[in-house]
C-alpha cells in the first residue's frame, strides 16, 4: 500500500511537471490532455486519478507559482542593520532570490507571470509585497525618506517581469548578473556621474 501511495505521486507529479511544459509551449487552449500524458508517459485515465480536468491542473500550477513566488518576495526582505558596502550586495542577493525562482522554474514563470487569466493579479499581490519590503527598508534608513514605494515597487517588477522575458527564460543572462544589473540601476541610475551638474 504504502508503494503505491509513493507511485501515486510520482505520477502526479509526473504529470503536473509534463501539464506545466505543455502549457508553457502551447498555452491552455492549444494544450490537450493526450499530450500531458504522453510527455508524462502515463494514461489519459491516469490523468483523471489526480485532476477533476485540464482547467484544474493548469490553475493548480498557476496557484502553486503564485505561492512560490510570493514566499521568495516575501524572503527577499533587507534586515536592518547594514552598512552601505553590505546593503548593495544584500539588494544584489535579494533580487538574485527572485530572479532564481523565476529561472528555475521555467514553465511555470511562463504560465503564472505571461500567460494566466490570473497573472495581472499575481502581478499586483507581488508589486504589494516589494511595497511591504521597500517600506520596512526605507524605515530601516536605506533609501530615501521621500521615495514613493508603491511607484518603486511597480517600477521593479515591471523590470524583474521584462528582464525575465527576454534575458533569463532565453539564457541570455543569469539571475546573478541581472540581480547586479537591475541593483545597479537603482542605485546608480543612468547618468555619468562624472558629467552631473
Amino acid at each position: 500500500m504504502r508503494k503505491q501511495g509513493v507511485i501515486g505521486k510520482e505520477s502526479r507529479l509526473r504529470l503536473l511537471e509534463a501539464a506545466a511544459e505543455e502549457f508553457a509551449l502551447n498555452g491552455f487552449y492549444q494544450t490537450k490532455i493526450s499530450s500531458i500524458v504522453a510527455r508524462a508517459g502515463v494514461t489519459q485515465p491516469a490523468f483523471y486519478l489526480y485532476f477533476e480536468s485540464k482547467e484544474a491542473a493548469f490553475a493548480e500550477l498557476v496557484d502553486g507559482f503564485r505561492t512560490g513566488l510570493s514566499q521568495v518576495v516575501r524572503n527577499s526582505h533587507i534586515q536592518p542593520g547594514k552598512n552601505r558596502d553590505d546593503l548593495k550586495e544584500a539588494v544584489v542577493e535579494s533580487l538574485g532570490q527572485i530572479y532564481r525562482y523565476l529561472g528555475e522554474n521555467p514553465a511555470l514563470t511562463r504560465i503564472g507571470l505571461y500567460q494566466s487569466a490570473e497573472s495581472v493579479r499575481i502581478k499586483a499581490e507581488i508589486a504589494g509585497l516589494m511595497e511591504q519590503n521597500l517600506i520596512a527598508e526605507q524605515q530601516a534608513g536605506y533609501y530615501r525618506h521621500d521615495l514613493d514605494t508603491v511607484f518603486f515597487a511597480e517600477c521593479l517588477l515591471a523590470i524583474v517581469e521584462r528582464l525575465t522575458l527576454i534575458k533569463l527564460l532565453p539564457g541570455n543572462e543569469t539571475p546573478s548578473q541581472l540581480a547586479r544589473i537591475t541593483q545597479d540601476l537603482f542605485f546608480y541610475g543612468i547618468l555619468d556621474t562624472q558629467h552631473r551638474d
